[in-house]
């Protein structure tokens, strides 16, 4: 059976790229009808962030990337915390250790250091002379009685002849043992393995097949496949994703830009929207082979397709990645968070649902309003279906459906500025008497009574609308006339194009 794994650090929120890697290990094991696990890689004490593991599992659970075993979860390869694993990596060093293929360094903080400036005043690429690996047994055996503390390094030059198997991204890569430190610490000297032991014993005990995972893992390949031979165990595929970006090109990262998943939570962007942005970052390429040749897969989305998740794992094709960095841009979020607004609102209960998340912001803005009814605010969504973009954004967008117009506004100023009073008033006294007769209240029925006022009273077009909607909104932009004057009500439209004409008249 087909198992993926995401492991992220608890070292702070989960960020974009992280829910990324998620999604992708979400959607190959759906796809190919496998599993995946939730692994919490805790071995860094130092940087651990209390209540980081909690907000990690509230993001996927807000994404929908449902994993199968993991903490809470629970499953067959628990426990899911490698800080509750120790055991099992000390088990496998020592096995390391009797192959021949790791030793024991006894070397201080301060002289490895000193070694390390050493070898960098000599002009040579090494980070560490192997000055332990030339202890005799015996002098081993008597230092670790003594308790002397130590680590355990990988025998770098000691490993198994192997090949480097296509990255299922990549796909060909070159050797980048050059890259990697001399002689890797595997197991520090509080007996906590570096992630470079823990992921591979973990991988290997745990029955993963496949290993998708960030570009900047690339480097450490080599070292995690020298494990695998000297282990003797068959390493899981890879598949490593090329970095986001920030819009200024910069690396996405939890230290720069706002990349915290909650926080979109919080902003109330939609997780389908979220998750659609980050799977066609990057999605749909062509690649050319050395050969000459190239290929592609079947016809991938562009980055604005509008997709459910459900869509997505049909299509997803981890060979039609692109190789680059990919910026992420806000403004298609902005266009596919309010294509899935749309979605969701024609479903059963999804404007029901929208209301009722909408309307604590609501309440919050105008907090003095006695307008901030469910059923008026699932009115207040239908009249604005086409611009909102984010659910949350509606006070802002529209506040004149819960509060009486800014008229002193300079947006609400300059509307009215070139129409003379008069004519103001004209429209206004023409209007309002025609909208008090009406007994069916529908966005129909007004739009012929509009048209039949404009038609009579011979003004532009122009000019009669801006004159109803200065009164009824105080806003240049928003819904049609007919569609504010649905969402306000009958007695508020009236009333407010009432009090304009009166003030209007009285100057």
């Amino acid at each position: 059976m087909v198992l993926l794994r995401f492991a992220p650090s608890p070292t702070g929120a989960l960020h974009l790229g992280g829910l990324r890697t998620a999604l992708f290990n979400h959607l190959y094991a759906r796809k190919h009808g496998g599993k995946w696990l939730l692994r919490i890689e805790d071995t860094d004490a130092a940087r651990y962030v209390p209540g980081s593991v909690e907000g990690i599992r509230q993001a996927l659970a807000w994404a929908g990337l449902d994993y199968d075993y993991g903490p809470v979860a629970g499953g067959p390869n628990h426990p899911y915390f490698q800080s509750e694993r120790l055991d099992l990596y000390q088990t496998y060093a020592k096995r390391l250790l009797d192959l021949g293929h790791a030793y024991r360094c006894f070397c201080s903080p301060d002289k490895l250091a000193m070694t390390r400036e050493k070898l960098a005043r000599m002009g040579s690429n090494a980070t560490y002379d192997k000055s332990c690996s030339n202890l005799t047994d015996e002098e081993v055996s008597r230092r670790v009685k003594a308790g002397d503390k130590h680590i355990i390094r990988m025998k770098d030059d000691a490993a198994p002849a192997r090949i480097t198997p296509d990255d299922m991204v990549f796909g060909p890569l070159k050797d980048a043992h050059a890259s990697l430190p001399t002689d890797p610490v595997l197991l520090k000297s509080d007996l906590f393995p570096t992630y470079h032991l823990a992921s591979v014993v973990d991988d290997h005990e745990m029955g993963i097949t496949h290993v998708v995972r960030g570009e900047e893992w690339l480097p450490s390949l080599p070292l995690h496949l020298d494990l695998y031979a000297s282990l003797g165990i068959t390493p899981p595929r890879f598949a490593h994703l090329p970095l986001l970006l920030n819009p200024d090109g910069s690396k996405m990262s939890k230290r720069k830009g706002d990349v915290d998943v909650l926080e979109f939570m919080r902003r109330g962007w939609e997780p389908g929207a979220i998750l659609n942005w980050l799977a066609l970052a990057g999605w749909g390429v062509k690649h050319d082979h050395s050969d000459g040749s190239s290929s592609t897969s079947k016809p991938a989305p562009d980055s604005t397709t509008i997709m459910t998740l459900q869509e997505m794992i049909q299509e997803f094709d981890l060979s039609a990645l692109t190789h680059r960095r990919t910026i992420l841009e806000p403004s298609k979020l902005e266009y596919l968070n309010k294509n899935h607004l749309m979605e969701t609102w024609s479903q059963p209960d999804g404007l029901n649902a929208l209301a009722n998340r909408a309307i604590g912001s609501i309440k919050e803005a105008f907090p003095d309003s006695d307008r901030t009814t469910l059923d008026h605010v699932k009115k207040v969504i239908l009249a604005l279906q086409s611009r909102i973009t984010n659910i949350l954004e509606i006070p802002k967008l529209a506040p004149y459906f819960f509060v009486e117009p800014d008229y002193g506004s300079r947006e609400a100023e300059l509307m009215i500025k070139a129409i003379p009073q008069v004519e103001i008033v004209k429209i206004l006294t023409n209007v309002v008497p025609r909208l008090e007769l009406v007994d069916s209240w529908s966005e129909d029925e007004l739009t012929a009574i509009l048209y039949e006022s404009s038609r009579d009273l011979g003004v532009s077009q122009k000019t009669f609308m801006t004159v109803l909607r200065h009164a009824l909104s105080g806003m240049k932009t928003g819904p049609g006339i007919a569609e504010i004057m649905d969402g306000l009500g009958k007695d508020w439209s009236v009333a407010r194009l009432r009090s304009r004409e009166i003030v209007v008249d009285e100057r």
